[in-house]
C-alpha cells in the first residue's frame, strides 16, 4: 500500500499540464448556482434533514481569512463534525482538521445571493483552495473527495456533482484551475502527514468539550493551541 509520503511525491511531480488536459476534457463551468456552498438537502424531503455544508479549511487558510476581515476563529472554522457528540453540556469528542463555518441554515459562513438568488462568496479573494478547486480532486491517497463520491473521472482528476460540469473552459482558465488543483493535493498530502505527526491523544478532550487535532497540534473548539498539561494530563 503507497505510504502517504509516496502520494505526496506523486502529488508535487504531476504535471499541471496534464491536470488542465483532464479538465479540459472534462468540462466546467461555474454556473453560481451555489450548490457547492449550501447545505445538502435530504433524499426524502418528508423524513430527511439538511446536512450543514462541510468543507475543509487549513488552519493558515483560517488565519489568511481573519487578517482579511474581523473574524474570530469560531467566525470561520468549527470542527470537522466527524467524532464530535451533542451532549447535555454541549459538544465533546475529539476530531482532525477544520470546517468552514455555517450559518443557522447549514450554508457557508461566507456564502450569499443576490435578489436574483445568484450565488457569490463574500471572501473569494481568500477562499480555500478546496473552494477554489471545487468540483475537481486528485484522485490520491490521503487527498479528500468534496461532496461525495466522483461522477466523472480523467486519469488521476475526479470530477463530483456540479451542475457545470461538461460545460466549455478556456485553456487558461483549465491551468490555472489546474494549478491550484495540484496545490491543493499537495497541500492535503502534507496536512495529513503532519497531522500524523502531531497527533497526541487528548485524555482531557471531555473537559476541553472538543479537542481539534490539526498540522499544528491539539486545540480547542475556538483554536486556542491546547497545552502540554491536557495533552499529558496532568
Amino acid at each position: 500500500m503507497d505510504t502517504l509520503e509516496t502520494d505526496l511525491e506523486r502529488a508535487r511531480a504531476l504535471p499541471v499540464a496534464d491536470i488542465a488536459d483532464a479538465i479540459e476534457s472534462i468540462g466546467f463551468e461555474c454556473t453560481r448556482c451555489g450548490a457547492c456552498c449550501k447545505a445538502i438537502e435530504p433524499d426524502d424531503s418528508e423524513t430527511g434533514e439538511r446536512e450543514d455544508h462541510t468543507a475543509t479549511v487549513f488552519p493558515d487558510e483560517i488565519r489568511r481569512l481573519q487578517e482579511g476581515g474581523e473574524y474570530d476563529w469560531r467566525d470561520i472554522a468549527r470542527p470537522m463534525p466527524y467524532g464530535v457528540e451533542d451532549g447535555p453540556d454541549g459538544q465533546t469528542g475529539e476530531t482532525f482538521e477544520w470546517a468552514l463555518q455555517t450559518d443557522d441554515c447549514g450554508d457557508c459562513q461566507f456564502y450569499s445571493e443576490d435578489e436574483e438568488g445568484v450565488g457569490a462568496c463574500t471572501v473569494h479573494g481568500d477562499r480555500p483552495l478546496v473552494c477554489r478547486t471545487y468540483p475537481f480532486s486528485v484522485a490520491l491517497g490521503g487527498t479528500s473527495q468534496p461532496m461525495g463520491e466522483a461522477v466523472d473521472r480523467e486519469g488521476l482528476v475526479r470530477a463530483h456533482e456540479c451542475e457545470g460540469l461538461g460545460r466549455d473552459i478556456s485553456r487558461a482558465d483549465a491551468e490555472e484551475l489546474g494549478a491550484a488543483l495540484k496545490q491543493r493535493a499537495v497541500r492535503e498530502l502534507e496536512e495529513a502527514i503532519a497531522v500524523r505527526e502531531a497527533y497526541d491523544p487528548a485524555p482531557a478532550a471531555a473537559e476541553e468539550g472538543v479537542v481539534v487535532h490539526d498540522s499544528e497540534g491539539a486545540k480547542s473548539s475556538d483554536g486556542t493551541p491546547l497545552g502540554s498539561e491536557h495533552r499529558d494530563g496532568s
